[in-house]
């Protein structure tokens, strides 16, 4: 799977996705970084069909009603650090990619990962 991860998430998270085989990049590493517009993002998403995984809901809205990005997780773990950031994504990979073959938008808790459309 290929991934944009959003910028209020580490980048360390890219690093862990690839440890998965996946092709993940950050938003710094586009053009304009950290300051990349979320419409920018959602292009990128829909070109390349990325999956962008964000804590920012501003995205979950744009999906549900416009179809954009392509697919979204949803971060909902609220203050969290990177290291149980990326705990929590490494024990919960497989759940994330099963729901994502099916599914265009996921959360993630602490708890659960949930397939939501």
């Amino acid at each position: 799977m290929r991934f944009l991860v959003d910028a209020h998430l580490p980048p360390g998270l890219c690093a862990m996705l690839a440890r998965h085989g996946h092709d993940a990049l950050h938003t710094r590493d586009l053009p304009a970084k950290n300051a990349t517009r979320d419409r920018v993002i959602n292009q990128v998403s829909l070109d390349d069909q990325r999956v962008v995984i964000s804590k920012d809901t501003d995205f979950f809205y744009s999906h549900v009603l416009q179809g954009r990005p392509w697919k979204l997780v949803l971060v909902k773990t609220g203050n969290i650090s990177t290291r149980d950031l990326c705990a929590l994504f490494e024990r919960n990979m497989p759940a994330i990619e099963n729901a994502l073959q099916n599914h265009t938008l996921v959360e993630i808790d602490r708890a659960a990962v949930t397939p939501v459309l």
